[in-house]
């Protein structure tokens, strides 16, 4: 079991209050996924849980026991931190050992789960090597071995891919996301990247400034998004927003709509611009307008290659069903 309730916590550093009273529950078995800009508390918010640091007052409980006051060792929980944090002179099979050496398993029950972690992350050919002679992904799934040893009540990510490069980032999104179908183990992961919030996360809690601005699935945070802020956070690329007559018409203070939502067409368009940037991806075309005079730069996405370059005229007509209305709060209006 790992279900995980925040109750009233806050976070104050001297007179800076960082996290404001807030509540949260995960259930046991999710993923759930803490995603915002730099500096909004994410890493905070789970340090907390980690018990690495002090609540300034609420509660958190880790299946209906409160361990507000236990400390980090005893509330069964595995961290996985941005840095490897192994021992160079350890070989894979010491490094992953070390934890539960340190609770005093026996020998046997060690190798058991040391050949089962290393099986599952496709470890088992390099137990006798060192940290130093493996690549970033290995090292990073060394880290993860050596968590999943301790059969903890739920895995704590922070941010453990950001020091991969673009290829590696995804080939360990896929194990992690794996990983987690197989055991149906409790994992929160903290991330600024939305993509990987929006491909792993059964549940996405966006934060800002140490409030949480909206918890829901994916696609619920994708296709009705409460804030102008996780309109324009979630999604790549980003939501355009409009403001002024255009806005005014449909009665909001800003309109907002997806990239994939205008459509290029030949005649009969309702905004018209210039090609600025045009990126070419195969799959998709991406188009920065200029010159609509709705905002500065409107980003169109199609499907496929299409033959626009920079400079040509383009006619857009955005699918009305699909615009999104927010007030002068940066709400959406129903």
């Amino acid at each position: 079991m790992g279900r995980i309730q925040l109750e009233s916590v806050t976070k104050s550093f001297g007179d800076v209050q960082v996290i404001p009273p807030l509540d949260l529950t995960i259930e046991d078995g999710e993923f759930a996924v803490f995603v915002g800009p730099s500096g909004c508390g994410k890493s905070t918010l789970l340090r907390l849980i980690a018990g690495l640091e002090e609540t300034t007052s609420g509660s958190i409980m880790i299946d209906g026991q409160d361990v507000t006051q236990v400390s980090p060792s005893k509330r069964g929980l595995a961290m996985v931190f941005q840095t490897y944090a192994l021992y160079p002179h350890m070989t894979v099979r010491k490094n992953i050992a070390f934890p539960m050496r340190m609770a005093g398993l026996s020998e046997a029950e060690q190798e058991k789960r040391i050949m089962a972690a290393a099986e599952s992350l496709n470890l088992t050919d390099y137990l006798d090597r060192k940290p130093g002679q493996l690549s970033g992904g290995q090292r990073q799934r060394v880290a993860i071995g050596r968590a999943i040893v301790r059969d903890p009540e739920a895995f704590l990510f922070d941010e453990p891919l950001s020091n991969l490069d673009a290829a590696l980032r995804v080939g360990m999104r896929l194990e992690i996301t794996e990983m987690h179908e197989r055991m149906k183990t409790t994992m929160i992961y903290v991330t600024h990247d939305q993509v990987e919030a929006m491909t792993m996360a059964d549940k996405i809690v966006v934060l800002r400034a140490g409030v949480i601005e909206q918890v829901g699935s994916p696609l619920e945070l994708y296709r009705a998004p409460r804030s102008l802020f996780v309109a324009g956070f979630i999604g790549s690329p980003k939501m355009n927003f409009i403001e002024g007559e255009e806005a005014d018409k449909r009665d909001a203070k800003t309109i907002g709509i997806r990239p994939e939502h205008i459509d290029v067409v030949e005649d009969g368009g309702i905004w018209q611009g210039k090609v600025g940037v045009a990126e070419h991806l195969g799959s998709d075309t991406f188009f920065h307008v200029h010159g609509t005079n709705l905002a500065d730069t409107l980003t169109v996405r199609t499907v496929g290659d299409v033959a626009l370059r920079h400079g040509d005229t383009i006619q857009l007509r955005p699918r009305e069903d699909e615009l999104l209305r927010f007030d002068d709060a940066g709400l959406r209006i129903a």
